[in-house]
């Protein structure tokens, strides 16, 4: 029958449940590093930019704009460098749409493995009840052919509680980091917006 064949394949597949989430935290913690090395240099650098667009806003000195284009290792001086060559290009028609542009491609680099940290921490925890419902299939099974053994059943029972501890254990860490991660990005894309509004106006005088 297809239910003895489903008890038949429980125990191998309490295994398999907790091999995959092992690699899945093993992936999550790389990508938790890497998004964590990649966004810290791109938040240092923000910080950096802006202190010196608030140093001009302080200065009442547009003019310094052009001087922060030529900062070419922060993002949003880059869409400044873009901005000014379209402007001595084509004039003010389509400044707003070339900065939004450039957030917009700049958006995936800044939000890769994310969608896999959010699935991971949406879906670990299933995938580890999973493995404990496989489990505790395994240990009634085991407990029809051990004489009426209940000690067999407990440590059967216990065994396939692991798998929902790990669940956890691998969901938390990566919604946590998913959380922070998504704020920082928020963070630079309101930057790259502020820097967008700061040329606005830097082209405006040019115009006047």
């Amino acid at each position: 029958m297809l239910t003895d064949r489903f008890f038949a394949i429980a125990e191998f597949m309490h295994d398999i449940t907790l091999w995959s989430l092992v690699i899945l935290s093993i992936l999550s913690v790389a990508f938790i590093i890497e998004r964590a090395l990649t966004l810290g240099r791109v938040k240092t650098k923000t910080k950096l930019f802006s202190a010196k667009v608030q140093k001009t806003l302080e200065q009442a000195s547009l003019s310094d704009v052009e001087e922060l284009s030529k900062d070419h290792d922060s993002l949003e001086g880059k869409a400044l460098h873009y901005g000014l060559r379209h402007l001595k290009s084509n004039g003010q028609n389509g400044i707003s749409e070339i900065f939004n542009t450039f957030a917009l491609n700049e958006k995936p680099k800044l939000e890769k493995y994310l969608s896999f940290l959010a699935t991971v921490g949406s879906n670990a925890p299933f995938i580890g009840l999973l493995g404990t419902v496989f489990g505790i299939m395994d240990a009634f099974r085991g407990l029809a052919t051990s004489q009426g053994d209940a000690s067999m059943v407990m440590i059967g029972i216990s065994k396939a509680l692991v798998a929902t501890a790990v669940g956890l254990l691998v969901a938390i860490p990566a919604v946590i980091a998913y959380n922070y991660f998504q704020k920082q990005v928020k963070s630079t894309l309101s930057s790259l917006e502020s820097v967008k509004e700061l040329f606005i106006a830097y082209s405006s005088s040019k115009k006047g």
